[in-house]
C-alpha cells in the first residue's frame, strides 16, 4: 500500500529544471568555462558534495565552485522574473487526487528550503505538501539516498511504502537507493535502459500517475 508520494520539485512539479541547463552554461561561460549540453543534462538534481566535485573534473581544481553557483542562481532568478514559473501538467489533478485518497505528498529537493517555499507559494502548490525536505538538510544530496531516506523518516513511512516521483537520472537514483518505488515524469531526457530498470513506472504527465497507484495492489487499502 502506497501511504505516501514524495516528489521532487524542480522538472518534476514545476518547470524550472530548463532553466539550469541554460544558466549553468552561461555562468560558467561568465568565468571563461565551456560546458557542453551532455554537461548541463548531467547537473539536474546534482547535490553536495558531488556537484563541485563534478565541475572541478570537468574544468580544473581552480574553478570557484560557489562564485559559479552564485551567478547562476542569479541568472535562474532574473529568468524566472522575466518569464515566471509554470506548473508541469497535471501537477493539480494529481495533487487533488492524493488528497482525496488520504495519500500523504511530500517534497525532496535539490533547492534550498528558502526558495522551495518560495516558489510553491508563487504557484499556490505550499499548502499540498505535508513536508518539505532540502537536500541542504542531509550529509549528502542526490544521487545519494539521504535525502530521500530523511523524508521517509520525517513521514514516519517506510521507503517501501512512498513512491517518488522524478524527472532526472539523479534523482531516480537517489529515490531507489532509498528503497523507493519510483515513478519517472522525464522532463528533457527519456530514461536510458539502465535506468529504466530502477523504475516503478514511467509516464508521461504526473495527472498519469493515478493511473500508475489505481494499477498496482500496492496502491490499494
Amino acid at each position: 500500500m502506497i501511504k505516501a508520494v514524495i516528489f521532487d520539485m524542480d522538472g518534476t512539479l514545476i518547470d524550472t529544471e530548463k532553466y539550469y541547463r541554460v544558466c549553468w552554461k552561461a555562468a560558467l561561460a561568465e568565468f571563461g568555462f565551456q560546458m557542453t549540453d551532455e554537461q548541463a543534462l548531467a547537473m539536474r538534481s546534482l547535490g553536495r558534495p558531488f556537484a563541485p566535485v563534478r565541475l572541478k573534473e570537468w574544468f580544473g581544481q581552480a574553478l570557484d565552485y560557489k562564485a559559479v553557483r552564485e551567478r547562476r542562481k542569479e541568472m535562474m532568478e532574473e529568468c524566472l522574473e522575466r518569464d515566471g514559473i509554470r506548473c508541469k501538467p497535471g501537477v493539480h489533478e494529481l495533487l487533488s487526487y492524493l488528497k482525496e485518497r488520504g495519500i500523504v505528498a511530500a517534497v525532496a529537493t535539490a533547492t534550498d528550503l528558502e526558495r522551495t517555499k518560495r516558489y510553491l507559494t508563487k504557484v499556490g502548490l505550499i499548502q499540498c505538501f505535508d513536508r518539505l525536505v532540502s537536500a541542504a538538510m542531509v550529509r549528502e544530496g542526490k544521487p545519494s539516498p539521504d535525502i530521500y531516506r530523511f523524508a521517509c523518516e520525517q513521514l514516519g513511512e517506510k521507503p517501501s511504502f512512498c513512491a517518488a516521483v522524478e524527472d532526472s537520472p539523479n534523482g531516480v537514483l537517489s529515490a531507489y537507493r532509498a528503497g523507493c518505488p519510483v515513478i519517472m515524469v522525464p522532463d528533457q531526457t527519456e530514461p536510458d535502459e539502465a535506468l529504466s530498470r530502477c523504475l516503478w513506472a514511467r509516464v508521461d504527465t504526473l495527472a498519469d500517475i493515478r493511473g500508475v497507484l489505481e494499477g498496482n495492489r500496492l496502491a490499494e487499502g
